[in-house]
């Protein structure tokens, strides 16, 4: 019997939908004539449109926000996080096989354990791997939207985060864009809408002109094209490092609390992203920057913009 409708559930931001590229397309290897069909936020569907491996986006927001139409799905996946509320809301589908990892508050379910000792992207591969379906993690790249690059060849800062643990300071971005700019570099300063003060403050603090405040005034796919044709991108641990990383393009990133063994580029990049992190396992969802975040300084940014990098590929220093 075919299989007609896969479920999965990833109901979060940019950089976990990317994370979880390598496991979507391992799953349209798995079940090619299925009905692929990802819960998540409505807003990411021109991401997702550049995944090539979903066919539908169910609108999800977040735990408890699922809402599946029509006749069970034949296989529910759970690429949203170890449970139980995310495996509740799958068995509420009634889907014919459900893989996720185990959990005590469903002990009839199988699956592996959770560990937190792994790469992000790599988690969902294992899990996948655990139900036979091979997912390689080094599988980020994505499609280059239609939508053109509002600064092509620029130096992006990024200074916003969805944590304040996450949030490296505002000045120390003005100062990283004020000796980019020095150097001859056009410099924009991004963000969405709710941080276009703090991408302004960055910007003038820098020396930069209004029209370097690109925060709340492009598409989503206008900052993925934005990101695909940067000279450099300098950011935190957010969706802008991984749409570097999807799309090759060079970039300084700041880790804090969270280590990039777990959440930064693949191994084998380092020619092309630069991680940064002091070491530090605060609480990655406190409102106050991770105190290893800020033993990085603007000097060790810079240096590693400097960085000798390989024989035909292109210096932002």
């Amino acid at each position: 019997m075919a299989v007609t409708d896969v479920l999965v559930l990833r109901a979060l931001g940019v950089g976990d939908l990317l994370v979880s590229v390598p496991a979507l397309r391992g799953l349209r290897r798995a079940f090619p004539r299925a009905r692929l069909v990802l819960a998540a936020p409505a807003g990411l569907r021109p991401l997702v449109d550049l995944v090539g491996a979903v066919d539908d986006v169910l609108p999800t927001t977040g735990l408890g926000g699922l809402s599946w139409p029509g006749e069970p799905p034949a296989v529910a996946v759970n690429l949203h996080g170890s449970g139980p509320q995310s495996i509740d809301d799958l068995v509420a589908t009634r889907p014919g096989r459900l893989l996720t990892h185990r959990h005590p508050g469903h002990p009839d379910l199988a699956g592996p354990a959770w560990r937190t000792d792994v790469h992000e992207a790599q988690r969902w591969c294992d899990l996948l791997a655990y139900y036979g379906i091979s997912a390689d993690r080094r599988d980020l790249a994505l499609a280059r939207p239609e939508a053109g690059s509002p600064a092509p060849d620029a130096v992006v800062l990024h200074p916003g985060a969805a944590y304040g643990s996450r949030r490296w300071p505002a000045d120390r971005f003005a100062a990283v864009g004020r000796a980019l700019a020095a150097r001859g570099h056009r410099v924009v300063v991004t963000g969405n809408a709710a941080e276009y003060g703090l991408a302004k403050s960055v910007a003038e603090a820098a020396g930069l002109g209004e029209e370097a405040v690109l925060a709340g005034r492009t598409t989503l796919s206008e900052f993925a094209a934005l990101i695909a044709d940067a000279a450099l991108v300098v950011c935190g641990d957010t969706g802008a490092g991984h749409l570097a990383t999807a799309y090759g393009t060079r970039s300084v990133l700041l880790f804090g609390p969270v280590t990039p063994a777990q959440w930064g580029p693949p191994p084998g990049t380092e020619d092309r992203h630069v991680a940064l992190w002091r070491g530090s396992f605060a609480d990655p969802f406190a409102d106050e920057p991770d105190p290893g975040l800020l033993r990085i300084t603007a000097e060790d940014v810079l240096a590693a913009v400097r960085a000798p990098r390989p024989a035909g590929v292109p210096s932002a220093s």
